[in-house]
This record gives structure tokens, C-alpha cells and sequence, in this order.
């Protein structure tokens, strides 16, 4: 998986007040926490964490902190603000290379399906799966393929399987299905 370099400034705990000045010098609280790390409360840049938050793909976090302090992380919980879209407040995890991650990883069908050959529409349900592995393990994408994808059948999380990775998602989340169209229900119609 990509790493991404992040650096951040140690904050003190504060009142609402302190956390809106930090907010108006275009700083995002943050703070950090996880395998052996205490809580680490900081702040970083709010244009450095939209390369973070402002996209579809996942990455390992290389956190460097003013004080000397470097983490592996990987974004745990973003708040928004409800109008702006601004993230408000960042929680990061705290992860180690012994032990597995659990973290949501883009999916991204690939092949021409039979179903769409024949006149069925591909519907992508999921675009995300949260996925468990080491972190030298980690996928940048899952690929799935759809070439043997008929009309009214789907492909579960449960179908796939990647090697050294564990699917954490539910069995059954649906990654996408091949649904029939107007035109296609017309001619099974007909052909009867």
C-alpha cells in the first residue's frame, strides 16, 4: 500500500475557543492513538490532510510530529463540517508492522461481463471494502473481476479472496450485480 507523509505540530488540550483559533489559522485538530501510542493530541495543516481525506484511495500514514515523534497511522474517523465539507477533527490509528490493519480499501471491477454482452446493466454497489492484513500485506486496490458475471446474479464480498488478506466487510456486502433491462425482460418475454 502507498505511504503518505503527514507532518503535525503537538497541540495542548483546549477549551472551544482554542480549537476555533486553531481551525481560523487553517490548522485541523488531531490527535492520534493506538498499538503502544498514548493519546497524542496535534494539529496539521488543513490543505496538507485534504491529499488524506479528499480521496477515494487508502493510504499508510507516515505521521511526523514537531517533536521528534514518527508514526505509522491510518485514518481512523474524520468529522465534517455539515456545509462547508472542511474536516473539523481527525482521529488517526496508531499502527505497528507486527501486527494485521484493518482498513477500507478501494474495489475496482474490471472485465466486460457476460450479463452486460447480453444486454444487462452493471450496477457497483460497493466501492470500498474494510479488509484486514499486514501492513506490507495491504493491497493499493481490490480487483474484481466481472467477466463471468450473468444477467440477475452479483459477486459478494464473501466471493472473493486475496492472498495474505482477510475480507473484515460482511459476507454478504454486495460488490455489484448484472440486472436486466427493459429491452432484455422484453425479449426473455418474447422468447417464450
Amino acid at each position: 500500500m502507498k505511504h503518505i507523509e503527514l507532518k503535525g505540530q503537538i497541540r495542548e488540550a483546549g477549551n472551544k475557543a482554542a480549537v476555533k483559533a486553531i481551525r481560523r489559522e487553517g490548522m485541523v485538530p488531531c490527535n492520534i492513538y493506538g498499538h503502544n501510542v498514548a493519546n497524542v493530541l496535534f494539529t496539521v495543516s488543513a490543505q496538507d490532510l485534504k491529499s488524506v481525506t479528499h480521496t477515494p484511495n487508502s493510504y499508510i500514514i507516515d505521521l511526523e510530529l514537531n517533536d521528534g515523534k514518527k508514526f505509522f497511522a491510518v485514518l481512523h474517523e474524520v468529522q465534517y463540517h455539515p456545509v462547508t465539507d472542511e474536516a473539523l477533527h481527525v482521529d488517526f490509528l496508531a499502527v505497528s508492522a507486527e501486527k494485521p490493519v484493518t482498513i477500507d480499501v478501494p474495489v475496482k471491477v474490471t472485465g466486460h461481463s457476460e450479463g452486460v454482452k447480453m444486454g444487462g446493466k452493471l450496477l457497483v454497489s460497493s466501492r470500498k471494502l474494510r479488509i484486514s492484513a499486514n501492513i506490507d500485506s495491504l493491497p493499493d486496490i481490490l480487483e474484481v473481476d466481472t467477466t463471468h458475471l450473468k444477467i440477475g446474479k452479483q459477486i459478494v464480498a464473501g466471493d472473493l479472496h486475496f492472498e495474505g488478506v482477510t475480507i473484515v466487510s460482511p459476507k454478504a456486502t454486495i460488490i455489484c450485480s448484472v440486472r436486466p433491462t427493459r429491452a432484455t425482460a422484453q425479449a426473455a418475454q418474447a422468447n417464450q
